[in-house]
Formats: structure tokens, sequence, C-alpha cells
């Protein structure tokens, strides 16, 4: 693996650096204390091509690897975590399910919009009484001709509100049973298909969180993506590849944490020097760079296997498990540098203290992530 920093990636970092200081910056708090999605910044994003990153070219994206896609969510997240998780959302979960197991013709129908920011996605797995035990998903779905009634709800759904389309798991057998789960793809002003409670977050509040709920929704069957019962399967190999999504999330954070605490350190004056020169601080600092560096080089590991499609789920849960945790203590020790500054939404820490929570809860806890690794490690 070459982690030197090729001429393509630059750019891309600059361009994607330039674009969230200009179009995002401003508004951090606005949209973080109000809850607003701000939908037209995706649509801006479409034409950057941060909307359909890893699509193919024939489908109207930019054909990028996850090289690339990692450098666009760490950089969007070192200015507002929230955007960087929505964009995260809508590729790595939509837009690539249907990338990865849509056929030729529902890969025409739905990537271009997808890819070009004009359509935003959703995705849907969790339900309020399943987490982590998404087998046991009480949103069914029943065949009836030509098609298919999908009954039931999903929680935590990023778009939820605000989507124009989600791939939603479904159960088509009974519980308990393997290969019960069937995904399709539902698109906004189906009848029965609407949305329902936007939640009040602690953090990544401009990131839109809501219920997807479904009352006799009626689909075809040409909007089943795969064979009937595989849909947890592909579920599951979907959130391989999220984990690289939130780590790389996680990434973002603790960098842009770690970038405002060095530079108050170096200003900040008490006893007549500046408190980065005081071992205290200047521990927490050695002790956030070598946590940064260290989430880098499991997340691009994880990166190297995915883009040359080796086996990855073990590397996918470390990258996660141990950026999200790690940027979840690297913003801590952030407020705790600025110290009562800290904790006022003066400071750009305060807020990336709130939204690092997420990283080790969305997605897969950092519990799951153990169990993935622990198990994976015995096969060895």
């Amino acid at each position: 693996m070459d982690f030197l920093e090729n001429e393509n990636l630059s750019l891309i970092k600059q361009s994607v650096k330039d674009f969230a200081l200009q179009y995002i910056e401003p508004h951090i708090m606005e949209w973080d204390e109000s809850q607003k999605f701000p939908i037209e910044v995706f649509k801006e994003m479409g034409k950057m091509g941060f909307m359909g990153i890893l699509v193919p070219e024939e489908y109207g994206g930019f054909a990028l690897s996850y090289d690339e896609y990692v450098v666009i969510i760490d950089e969007l997240s070192q200015i507002d975590p929230s955007i960087g998780l929505s964009v995260a959302a809508h590729n790595s979960l939509c837009t690539n399910h249907i990338l990865e197991f849509g056929n030729e013709e529902q890969k025409k129908r739905w990537l271009p919009k997808l890819a070009s920011g004009q359509t935003i996605g959703a995705w849907g797995l969790t339900e309020h009484n399943t987490g982590s035990d998404a087998g046991g998903m009480s949103t069914t779905a029943v065949k009836d001709g030509d098609f298919w009634v999908i009954n039931g709800a999903k929680n935590f759904i990023t778009h939820a509100i605000s989507g124009d389309i989600a791939v939603v798991m479904t159960r088509t057998g009974n519980k308990g049973e393997k290969n019960n789960s069937t995904a399709f793809v539902i698109e906004k002003g189906t009848l029965g298909f609407s949305s329902g409670k936007k939640e009040n977050k602690l953090g990544m509040r401009a990131s839109e969180t809501a219920e997807l709920i479904f009352d006799n929704v009626r689909i075809p069957d040409e909007n089943r993506l795969g064979e009937v019962g595989d849909g947890f399967k592909q579920a599951l190999k979907i959130l391989d590849g999220g984990r690289i999504s939130i780590a790389a999330l996680s990434l973002g954070i603790a960098k842009g944490a770690y970038k405002a605490a060095l530079k108050y350190a170096k200003e900040r004056e008490q006893f007549g020097t500046v408190i980065a020169n005081f071992q205290a601080i200047n521990f927490k600092l050695a002790e956030m760079k070598t946590e940064i560096d260290a989430s880098e080089l499991l997340i691009y590991k994880a990166a190297y296997l995915k883009n040359n499609n080796k086996p990855m789920s073990t590397e996918g849960a470390m990258a996660k498990y141990y950026a999200s945790e790690a940027c979840v203590k690297i913003s801590s020790e952030a407020v705790q540098i600025f110290g009562g500054y800290g904790y006022t939404k003066d400071f750009p820490v305060e807020k990336f203290y709130r939204d690092s929570k997420l990283c080790t809860i969305g997605e897969g806890t950092t519990e799951i992530q153990k169990l993935v690794i622990g198990r994976n490690i015995l096969k060895d």
C-alpha cells in the first residue's frame, strides 16, 4: 500500500476543502441549532461529484476509488461532520446497494439521478425494536401477484423526510429463519409510503434522521433488488463498506478537533507561556496525533482491500472500531484543552464533541465491531 498522497488525491482534497469553506462553514451553527438539512448544498455537491463518488461513469458517476472516497468524507467532516455523515449515507448505503445488487435496468433507472444529486437516497434497516438484531425485523413484504405489499416502520433513518428514494430491507419469511429478508427500492410519492417523527439529536443535527412508515405500500416486483431472501446478506456486505465511511467520518472529526486544539494551545498563554509548552497539554496533543495517524492507517488498509475486491470484514470493523472510539476521546480532550471556552458554542470543539458519539453507534456499535473482529480471528 502506498500512503504517499498523489496529485489526484491532493486536487480532490483541495476542491473539497474549498467547497466546504465556501458553502458549509458559514452556516454550521445555524444548521445545527435549527436542525436544518441543507438540501440545496447537496444539490451543489452533486455537481462536484460528491454524490456519485463510487458510481461508474456509465451511470453518471465519477468512478473513484475508496481512497478518494475516504478523502472526501474526511475533509467534509473536518468542517461539519453532519454533512460528512449525510454524504456517506447517500453514497455507501443507498447508492452503493443499488450499484452492488441492482440489475442493469435498475442501475440505469436510479443511479444517474443519485450520482448527480438530483435524487437524495435513504437506506432502511434499523427498526424501533431491532437495532443490532436486524434479523428480527418486523417490517414485512408479502407477494401479491406481480406486486409486493409492505407494512411496518424503520427508525433512525438518514434522509427519511428529504430522501427521494429508499432502499429498504423487509422480512419475507418467518422470524428466526435464515434468508428471511428481501431488499426493495421505494420511491417517494408511492401510496402509503411516508416519513414520521424527526429525531431531536445530541449531535449531527444537520443530518436529517427520522422514521420511514409503510402502510400497505404496493410496489412492483421490478423494484426488488437481487433474489428473494438475500436482503440481510446484502445489507451485511453494504455495512462492510459502510464501516469505512464511518471510520472516515470519525477521522475527519478527530482531525478537526485536534487542529482546533493545537491552534488554541499555541495561542493561549498562562503563566507567561503558551499552554502548548506545558507537558500536560503537550502529552495530550501527542496522544491525539498518534491516534489520528493510527486510525488513518487502519482506514486505508481497509480501503486498499475494498479497492482490490479482497475480504475486508475484519479490517473494516477494526478501522471503524478504533477510529470511532479515538474520535470521541480526541474531541473530549480538545474540549479539555480549551477549558471553559471549549464548553461554549463560540468554538468548534463543542460541536465536534457532540457529533463524535454517533460514530461509535451508527452502522454497527463498537460492541458489534468487536464481535465481528472476535469471530473472524477465531477462523484464522
